[in-house]
């Protein structure tokens, strides 16, 4: 006799075990279980019918995958966890008996753990890790803005601040960067690395406040995770730039040997004529970074693309090649130009930008480390400034403001200076990570510069063109050259041009002056009408329920879209009066 399965026994009742039965089953506490199946990258799931999962009661439980805790079971970091409660009641016991010396020297030898195993595990190769790198880098940029009090340590601050000023070294020296925005929340970057696109958003720098109803010790944790991601990154890629790492400066005095990962160069060291400290000059952004000469390096050829001139390329190949030359001017966009900023504009994210595409940036020494040249140098081209007025001027510069950096990295050449000069009205700041749809709100400012792209395109079309025919007609005169003389002669080019001048397509017939092409296209306009109401017509209840709300979403959209050309309508209007009342 077969011995029927309870309930609970078998299916996807065994698939889940509740919060409280892991608990148990690891002998964790919930803090130290949070924070495993953080650095492990496991997390809840729903399942679909709670009754099966909880013997019929749908109380709200957090569910776990029998499997993901089977995987926790054999961790490494669990006997770190319990060797680390075991020492602090050691050291509260320590403390109770009033041994305080014990105490301490029991501090200096606790438990330490590093996530090296969990980074290589989690990522195996490196382009997992710059796939999954948003976050990290939004994160640690963050923890570099806030400040430090009892309940976010210093070195956490430090730390973090050193990471993004690696990162954003190697974005400049490598010239990754590809948009950047300017918001409320923050700044927008998006960089291009290994061939992957990463975004991250870095928070103006105004005074922070952490709010109470904020979890410090989980986002520690991330912080935890994400800060030995990023140092394994920033040391990848300065290795693969042949930059030293830890950074350092080119032509100063090196720094004293530290570990790879975990030193950080000493703030007090200093190596400048003026005082300035190492990690001051490094967080500048505006000097040069060492390299390291091998020997593969001087040996090496140029790595120019042979191209082979019997062969003819094909549509794809040239298209790349296009692409290629145009992101390679893209990255020298500011090169050839000097820019000189005021103290009123934001100096870490226009020396980033600018040192991104090839610009040269200086300060007054005065605002703080790292000015290359002081401002009367006669090579400065740019002067940004975002002031309404300044009182005394270089004759030999151009005075813009900072939104012209930005939006001419986004357009992806140099715009001109009259609507970005001091005091004057800036355009509108267009978001480059939007992508409009059919139907969607279009700026006119973006249309127009659509437009110009447009023109540009089809004038390198057309060039291109000209340049095929003229081939085509020097590869024609030669075969005419070459031809027997014997041959008779072709009928001359200008009567055909006249027949073809007086020939008339055949099928055309106008009736009442009006062509029948067009009495064609509105009977079948009027065909693909009575065809739509009838296929609508004869649509299930749950199709037709999907129409409706298809039809329903896009005329909100289109409302939408109509109330904001109608704000804009009434702006520009309102603008206009403003100006003739000026004027």
């Amino acid at each position: 006799m077969v011995k029927r399965k309870k309930k609970g026994e078998a299916g996807a009742a065994t698939w889940f075990l509740s919060r409280n039965q892991v608990l148990k089953k690891l002998q964790l506490s919930l803090p130290d279980f949070r924070r495993l199946c953080i650095l492990k990258g496991i997390y809840p799931h729903e399942p679909k019918n709670k009754k099966k999962i909880n013997h019929g009661s749908t109380a709200h439980k957090t569910y776990y995958y029998v499997k993901d805790i089977q995987f926790l079971a054999h961790e490494p970091l669990l006997e770190k966890f319990r060797d680390f409660r075991a020492f602090i009641r050691r050291v509260k016991r320590a403390l109770n008996k009033g041994e305080e010396v014990k105490a301490h020297q029991m501090y200096d030898n606790k438990p330490v753990y590093t996530l090296d195993c969990i980074v290589k595990e989690r990522y195996p190769t490196f382009v997992d890790a710059i796939r999954d790198l948003d976050d990290a880098l939004t994160m640690i940029f963050l923890f570099a803005t806030l400040p430090q009090y009892h309940r976010l340590q210093a070195h956490v601050v430090h730390n973090c601040r050193r990471l993004n000023v690696e990162f954003m070294n190697y974005i400049a020296v490598s010239r990754s960067l590809r948009k950047t925005f300017l918001s409320i929340k923050g700044i927008y970057y998006q960089a291009e690395i290994e061939g992957q696109t990463v975004t991250w958003i870095v928070p103006h720098h105004f005074k922070q406040t952490i709010p109470s109803s904020v979890d410090l010790r989980v986002m520690l944790t991330f912080i935890e995770f994400y800060a030995s991601l990023l140092a394994f990154i920033n040391f990848k890629l300065y290795n693969s730039m042949n930059l030293k790492y830890p950074p350092q400066i080119a032509g100063l005095t090196p720094l004293p040997d530290a570990d790879v990962l975990s030193q950080i160069p000493d703030p007090e060291i200093k190596i400048s004529e003026e005082g300035e400290s190492h990690a001051e000059l490094l967080a500048a952004l505006s000097q040069s970074l060492a390299t390291v000469l091998r020997d593969e390096d001087v040996e090496a050829p140029d790595q120019d693309i042979p191209v082979d001139l019997n062969v003819e390329e094909d549509e794809m190949g040239a298209r790349t090649r296009q692409e290629e030359e145009k992101l390679n001017t893209f990255k020298t966009l500011f090169e050839g130009l000097r820019f000189f900023l005021s103290r009123e504009v934001p100096r870490e994210a226009l020396t980033f930008s600018i040192r991104s595409f090839g610009g040269e940036v200086s300060w007054e020494s005065s605002e703080g480390p790292g000015s290359t040249y002081a401002e009367s140098d006669e090579k400065i081209t740019h002067h940004v400034v975002d002031r309404p007025s300044q009182k005394h001027r270089y004759l030999s510069r151009s005075y813009i403001q900072p939104q012209w950096v930005f939006d001419c990295i986004n357009q992806r050449h140099l715009l001109p200076l009259d609507e970005y000069l001091p005091g004057s009205t800036l355009p509108p700041h267009l978001s480059p990570f939007v992508q409009e749809q059919e139907g969607d709100y279009v700026p006119p400012e973006q249309e127009a510069l659509r437009q110009q792209e447009e023109e540009e395109e089809e004038e390198e079309v057309e060039e291109e063109e000209e340049e095929e025919s003229k081939n085509i007609v020097y590869e024609n005169e030669n075969e005419v050259d070459d031809k027997n003389v014997d041959e008779p002669p072709d009928e001359p080019p200008a009567k055909k041009s006249k027949l073809s001048k007086v020939s008339v397509p055949v099928g055309t017939v106008c009736v009442g002056g009006i062509p029948a092409e067009e009495e064609e296209e509105e009977t079948l306009n009027e065909q693909q009408a009575e065809e739509k109401r009838l296929a609508i017509m004869t649509m299930t209840k749950k199709k037709k329920k999907l129409y409706d709300m298809i039809m329903k979403s896009r005329k909100k959209k289109a409302k939408e879209v109509g109330a904001l050309k109608r704000k804009r309508q009434s702006y520009d209007e309102a603008r206009k009066l403003n100006e003739s009342a000026v004027v």
